[in-house]
């Protein structure tokens, strides 16, 4: 048996994470582990680009890129699930229903979108080029790809769960921990072209340019 100093030193491990799910802790619960799973997802689609790439130098500004965009989307994914949980009471199966169905038409393109707005402000980008991106990958983000398909088909089997057996408190930590794998694929959508997209200059700049260059002198004819 244990003594009573080690009975005592469980009995604090065990309840010592309760504090993180109340009150004003709640939301930086939200916050940090938002942050820390797509820096994690980030490192793992590093690490995949290294074993392909081996002289692949690990980008670490990249990944706290990903750390800082994923802690604001905590705060976002809080307060939306505190929505959906007011406005959609209970836990009969047409409640539930409603629940996914909202969350996939609404919630997922708005944290796309905030997604690559977000990445592209971090790494030096104006929101037009971020929203120009958004626009480029939005449908494999959303529908075309195989794994965007996941999103339909894997997404509302988890929000299933998520609103019918969890507590509301638990709502984004389990978002958080199960899309592992979508933040890998985040990061990979998002560097995988290695370069950021421009806003396309206008063919009347490029006019312009033309005319505002000097002729070319014509070459002196000789004499006879």
């Amino acid at each position: 048996m244990l003594p009573r100093a080690g009975k005592e030193f469980l009995v604090r491990i065990r309840f010592s994470w309760r504090p993180l799910f109340q009150g004003r802790y709640l939301l930086l619960t939200n916050t940090l582990s938002g942050g820390g799973m797509l820096a994690l997802g980030d490192m793992l689609q590093q690490s995949r680009e290294i074993s392909k790439e081996p002289d692949r130098v690990r980008d670490w500004r990249r990944t706290g890129c990903m750390f800082m965009v994923g802690c604001s989307m905590g705060p976002l994914l809080h307060y939306w699930y505190g929505w959906l949980d007011r406005v959609y009471v209970g836990k009969a199966m047409s409640t539930v229903g409603k629940k996914v169905l909202v969350d996939q038409l609404i919630a997922s393109p708005t944290i796309g979108m905030w997604y690559f707005l977000g990445m592209g402000v971090m790494e030096g980008h104006t929101l037009s080029e971020g929203w120009e991106e958004f626009k480029d990958k939005f449908w494999e983000f959303y529908k075309a790809s195989t794994a965007v398909r996941a999103d339909w088909c894997v997404w509302p089997a988890a929000q299933m769960i998520n609103f019918y057996f969890l507590s509301p408190k638990f709502r984004v930590v389990y978002i958080n921990f199960i899309t592992l794998g979508w933040d890998t694929y985040l990061s990979y959508l998002k560097h995988r072209d290695g370069s950021h997209p421009t806003v396309a200059v206008s063919d009347s700049s490029t006019v312009d340019v033309q005319q505002e260059a000097p002729p070319l002198s014509k070459p002196v004819e000789e004499k006879t």
